[in-house]
């Protein structure tokens, strides 16, 4: 596996060279920093710990200062572990969207957007109790039963009701690399990936 960490910046349209119409997201990948190499020997298993994202040092802890400090590196906001990076890769050392080439097939994980506290109709795809005859008063939108009375008398776990909606971490899997851009640290992933403008995601290979 290799990969990098990434913010989303929005989305675009690209055209194939037979005239086709390719939705793309934007997403700027790295420079990453290689903040601590783990082994099987020494941690009970290999992976790479990266860092992206300037952080502030007056909202730096001690602790993370001298983690930093022994990456050579000023502190980060967003530290991640690949395990069993294919690359073989030293602390301080700079990861950058020269890992990825066009046409490559990449997976994308981040947190969906935030819908707040939503009703069955749009959390689950409920159709509603019903009509609104026969004394059925703004019944439209309505969970209907949830459960037995006097047998089980209680509600099962897993019931399908209104709540939170949103901010699940999602992976999307076999998004194209349709162009990378090395000078801005860009690239093009055809398809949408999970978060908002703005936030964190994880690119995967």
């Amino acid at each position: 596996m290799k990969g990098i960490i990434g913010k989303k910046i929005g989305m675009t349209s690209v055209f194939d060279p037979g005239g086709k119409q390719i939705a793309c997201t934007i997403i700027e990948a790295g420079p990453c920093v290689v903040t601590q190499v783990k082994t099987e020997a020494t941690d009970g298993y290999n992976a790479l710990q990266i860092a992206y994202g300037d952080k502030k040092e007056k909202h730096t802890i001690a602790a993370e200062k001298n983690h930093f400090v022994k990456a050579n590196t000023a502190a980060k906001k967003f530290v991640k572990e690949f395990r069993n990076y294919s690359e073989e890769k030293n602390i301080g050392d700079t990861i950058t969207v020269d890992i990825f080439a066009e046409g490559e097939k990449v997976d994308v994980v981040g947190i969906t957007k935030g819908k707040g506290f939503q009703g069955v109709v749009k959390r689950h795809g409920f159709s509603g109790v019903g009509e609104g005859s026969h004394g059925q008063h703004d019944r439209q939108r309505a969970p209907g039963s949830i459960g037995g009375s006097s047998y089980p008398s209680r509600v099962f776990k897993g019931m399908r009701m209104a709540g939170r909606m949103g901010t699940d971490r999602v992976k999307v899997k076999g998004l194209k690399i349709v162009k990378v851009f090395a000078d801005k640290n860009y690239i093009l992933v055809s398809g949408s990936v999970p978060g908002h403008n703005g936030s964190i995601v994880l690119i995967q290979k």
